[in-house]
């Protein structure tokens, strides 16, 4: 029997994900997410929401919040949420078909992508990436996630943000321009997925800023809510 393999410093915890209802957690590999993917949050943005290539950044599997509330981040004063239907990946590939690409569906979840929409907005302007705007600590809390094999593959159904009770974010999961087989397809034309890959879907309109006090109330009606405060 081999011994284990040693580490100069401990191991990092592995990201998991609980499962609703059962006691088995699903582990994270990567997380995407897709940038404009609602043509009234592409407007609402700025941008053109013909049906571009769609074009995706990432976020840390640890940037994952699973629980508890999220921390209002530092550098910022211009926090804003983006609530996203959540996927996640039982198989992956490259170059997998559209026709083929729900068979690598686990399950899926309701999430929101916190943005730094100030520092975002600097990194714009110099032309950088955009990771001080979005992959910071607990930026991407997610739900519970519900398998495939319970409500099957959403691809229409109301997605929707509360603040403090009042309505900030409400969208159709009918007015995504890429589907979701279509993201799944184009992604593994840019990466290999894998088994525990999680991709963040796109955020309609409505997005906008956060406080420290605020309780935020989201869902994907039929798969996932999710309730937390910022503290």
């Amino acid at each position: 029997m081999n011994a284990p393999l040693m580490t100069v410093i401990p191991s990092p915890a592995p990201v998991l994900l609980p499962i609703e209802g059962e006691t088995e957690f699903f582990p994270v590999r990567r997380v995407y997410c897709v940038g404009r993917n609602y043509a009234d949050h592409a407007i609402e943005m700025g941008h053109d929401p013909s049906r571009e290539p769609p074009f995706f950044f990432q976020k840390n599997a640890d940037n994952l919040l699973v629980s508890g509330d999220f921390p209002y981040p530092p550098l910022s004063s211009d926090v804003h949420h983006e609530v996203e239907l959540v996927v996640a990946l039982r198989s992956g590939g490259a170059d997998i078909l559209v026709e083929q690409a729900l068979d690598c569906v686990y399950g899926y979840g309701v999430g929101i992508d916190f943005t730094r929409r100030d520092l975002q907005g600097e990194a714009k302007k110099l032309g950088r990436p955009w990771e001080i705007g979005k992959a910071f600590e607990h930026s991407a809390p997610v739900s519970a996630l519900v398998p495939a094999t319970r409500v099957g593959h959403p691809d229409k159904g109301g997605i929707w943000l509360l603040r403090n009770g009042e309505a900030a974010q409400r969208g159709d999961l009918s007015q995504m321009i890429w589907k979701v087989p279509e993201i799944i397809a184009e992604l593994s034309k840019l990466f290999t997925l894998a088994p525990g890959d999680v991709i963040m879907t796109g955020t309609p309109a409505g997005v906008g800023p956060v406080a420290r006090g605020d309780r935020i109330s989201c869902a994907v009606d039929g798969v996932a809510t999710l309730v937390l405060n910022v503290i």
